[in-house]
């Protein structure tokens, strides 16, 4: 599996399909991609629905027919501008082509949906938590006990969601073995230091520090 950062907190995943999540292209200075360079997705899985996340996710779905996957009331957004959608809830999971999308408890503000969602994305036997924008929150051990990511991406800026020292604290709530920090340097006031997670997580998680456009495998 493959894993871009396109920035901010936009994702896409490529194994068995293609899965972009919180796809913030048009109007992000830190993108990597535009939306009309993308030619294939088959899942579209948002946080929620704050500009930064839920971002060009409608107008991907239009152009390549993915489904969007994210709580029911955006999900019900979507589905009367004729977009397909799969509409959950947290704590639930919906199994679009072959990828099994869970939404997971975040402490973050909501539009429509009223709350926000973290994402666990399950595909060619691996699985992805994105934790989307949260503070840090106990549920955290639970999704690394019942979900065992093999990956997470955990907002860092401290301003929206947590800050570095709040998501060192993560890693070791998740037990995860490897973390990305995304959601920082896109604009002036979400300015934080990648490298102050890294050196506070420590040991027992590889940090990957990635740019824009950079991917690893997993």
């Amino acid at each position: 599996m493959k894993i871009t950062w396109l920035g901010h907190s936009a994702l896409k995943i490529e194994g068995s399909r293609t899965v972009f999540i919180d796809p913030f292209l048009s109007g992000n200075p830190k993108a990597s991609l535009r939306v009309q360079d993308i030619d294939r997705a088959d899942v579209v899985a948002v946080t929620h629905d704050h500009g930064d996340h839920l971002g060009d996710s409608f107008e991907i779905c239009r152009k390549t027919g993915a489904t969007l996957v994210a709580l029911f009331e955006i999900a019900l957004g979507a589905q009367e501008k004729k977009i397909k959608a799969e509409g959950i809830n947290i704590g639930g999971t919906a199994s679009v082509a072959g990828v099994d999308v869970s939404l997971v408890p975040a402490f973050h503000s909501s539009g429509c949906g009223g709350t926000a969602a973290g994402l666990i994305v399950a595909m060619d036997g691996r699985s992805v938590y994105h934790a989307g924008d949260t503070g840090l929150t106990m549920e955290m051990q639970l999704i690394g006990e019942i979900y065992r990511p093999d990956i997470a991406f955990l907002p860092i800026d401290g301003y929206y969601n947590m800050s570095p020292r709040l998501a060192a604290k993560a890693v070791q709530l998740l037990g995860v073995p490897r973390a990305v920090p995304i959601h920082y340097g896109t604009f002036p006031h979400i300015q934080s230091s990648p490298e102050e997670f890294k050196a506070l997580a420590g040991p027992a998680c590889e940090v990957v520090i990635l740019q824009p456009g950079e991917a690893l495998e997993i």
